[in-house]
C-alpha cells in the first residue's frame, strides 16, 4: 500500500500515531548499574502485584508479552500478535522524560545535566527569592505529595514558594493556587527557566506543581503543572517533519518537553483518559502527518508515588480505549506505541528507573502476523520510521518501516 501526496511524496502511511506511555518500561537496561536500577522491571513488577490479574487484551493481542524476556503474569504471549513488537534501549546520558522524547526525535542527550542532591546553590536560590519577593522553603530531594503534606500548610501560611528537586535534572516549584495565581506561579518557573540554561548549571525541566486543597491531610496536585524544558540543543524530527510541510500534533506535555519546536497543534491532557479522547478526536481530523502523544498519569500519578495497583488500573483504564483507537485506525494509519523510561512501583526510592521499554507497531492494512522486531537503539529508530514514511531524510537511528509488512 502506497500512498502520494499532492506534492509527490510516496508515503505508505498517511497518519502515524505515536504513543509515550509515559515510564511504563520493560525491564533492566543493560547499563541500570550505573543508575542503582538493576532489578528494576515496570511492567513486571506491576503484573506481579496483580497476580495475574491484570486485564490488558488489547496489549496482550498487539504482543506486549511477545516482547518480553519473560511475559508479564497473567498475560500471555499472542500466538498471532497483531503488531510488531521489540524493545528499545537509551543511549542519553540520564532517564528523564526530556532525555527520553528527544532521543526518540533524533536527538539523544550526549551530556549529563546538572543534578542536585543537596538542593540548590545560594546563587540560584537568592535570584529566585529576588525575582518573585518571595521566601523559599524545602530546597532539597522530596518527593513530590510528600513535600506538600509536609509543608503545604506553612506555605499557604506564609506565601513561600515551595522549592525541591528529585533524583532528575529537574528544579520542581509548588504552590496552592488560592496563595500564589497561576499566572504569578508560571512567570516565576519562567525565570527560573532563564537561570539554568547553560553551564555551570543545566537543567533539564522546571515544573510548576500548584495544588489545592484545604489541609494537609486533602491536598491534591492539580492539572494545571506545566513543564518548562530546555529548548532543544539541534533540530528534531519534529522540525524535519514541519519543515517538509507535514502537519506535527502534539497531544499531552510533548508541547512543552520541545518548547513548542515543530508543533503544528498542541492539546494539553488533564489525564491520560483526556490524551486518549484527543487521540480519538485528531483521528476524525484529515491530516497528513504525525501526532505525538504523551500519557503522564503512569509517571507522576503512579510511578514517582511506588502505586503498582494505581499504575495497574491506569493500564487497563488506557487499554480499554486503546480499543476504540484501533477500531477507528484506517488502512492508511500507523500506530506506535513506547515509553521514555522505567518508573517501577516495586522498586526502591521514588524516582525513574533505567530501563528498556516496549516498542508496538500496528496498523490494520498488516498482511501478515506481527513479527519481532528486536532490540532497537538508540530510541531515535522511531522516529527515523516516521521521517521514513513521508520520505525525509533522517540523521540519527535506523527505520524499521521495511520490516513493517
Amino acid at each position: 500500500m502506497q500512498k502520494i501526496d499532492k506534492r509527490g511524496i510516496v508515503m505508505k502511511y498517511k497518519r502515524i500515531f505515536g504513543i509515550v506511555l509515559d515510564s511504563v518500561g520493560t525491564g533492566a537496561a543493560p547499563d541500570a548499574d550505573k543508575f542503582d536500577d538493576v532489578g528494576s522491571d515496570t511492567l513486571g513488577h506491576v503484573g506481579e502485584f496483580f497476580d495475574g490479574k491484570l486485564n490488558i487484551p488489547n496489549l496482550q493481542k498487539l504482543g506486549i508479552s511477545n516482547l518480553r524476556d519473560q511475559p508479564i503474569k497473567g498475560v500471555a504471549p499472542a500466538e498471532k500478535p497483531l503488531a510488531y513488537y521489540g524493545k528499545m534501549e537509551e543511549v542519553s546520558a540520564g532517564k528523564d522524560s526530556m532525555d527520553g522524547h528527544w532521543e526518540m526525535m533524533g536527538l539523544p542527550v550526549t551530556h549529563a545535566l546538572s543534578l542536585f542532591p543537596n538542593g540548590f546553590p545560594d546563587e540560584i536560590i537568592d535570584k529566585l527569592k529576588e525575582f518573585s519577593g518571595r521566601d523559599i522553603i524545602v530546597n532539597k530531594p522530596y518527593s513530590g505529595t510528600e513535600v506538600i503534606h509536609d509543608y503545604g500548610e506553612e506555605q499557604m501560611k506564609n506565601g513561600e514558594l515551595i522549592v525541591y528537586t528529585s533524583g532528575d535534572s529537574v528544579l520542581q516549584i509548588a504552590a496552592h493556587e488560592d496563595v500564589i495565581p497561576l499566572d504569578e506561579l508560571y512567570k516565576i518557573c519562567e525565570y527560573a527557566r532563564s537561570l539554568v540554561n547553560e553551564p555551570p548549571y543545566v537543567i533539564g525541566r522546571i515544573i510548576a506543581r500548584p495544588y489545592v486543597g484545604p489541609d494537609k491531610d486533602h491536598f491534591t496536585r492539580t492539572a494545571n503543572r506545566r513543564d518548562f524544558t530546555l529548548e532543544p540543543t539541534g533540530e528534531t524530527d519534529l522540525d524535519r517533519l514541519q519543515n517538509a510541510g507535514f502537519e506535527v500534533i502534539g497531544i499531552g506535555k510533548i508541547n512543552d518537553i520541545f518548547s513548542g519546536h515543530g508543533i503544528t497543534k498542541g492539546y494539553h491532557n488533564e489525564s491520560n483518559h483526556d490524551g486518549m479522547n484527543h487521540v480519538l478526536h485528531v483521528m476524525n481530523e484529515d491530516f497528513t502527518g504525525f501526532a505525538f502523544t504523551n500519557l503522564v498519569d503512569f509517571d507522576a500519578m503512579y510511578g514517582h508515588r511506588r502505586n503498582p495497583k494505581g499504575f495497574g488500573e491506569a493500564l487497563e483504564d488506557f487499554d480499554k480505549q486503546l480499543g476504540e483507537v484501533m477500531a477507528n485506525l484506517k488502512d492508511d494509519d500507523l500506530i506506535m506505541m513506547t515509553a521514555d523510561h522505567g518508573n517501577d512501583p516495586g522498586f526502591r526510592g521514588t524516582d525513574h528507573t533505567r530501563e528498556m521499554v516496549p516498542l508496538l507497531a500496528y496498523s490494520p492494512s498488516f498482511a501478515q502476523t506481527g513479527q519481532s522486531l528486536g532490540v532497537r537503539s538508540p530510541f531515535s529508530d522511531f522516529g527515523a520510521t516516521v521521517l521514513d514514511n513521508f520520505g525525509v531524510q533522517n540523521v540519527s537511528g535506523k527505520s524499521f518501516l521495511s520490516e513493517l509488512k
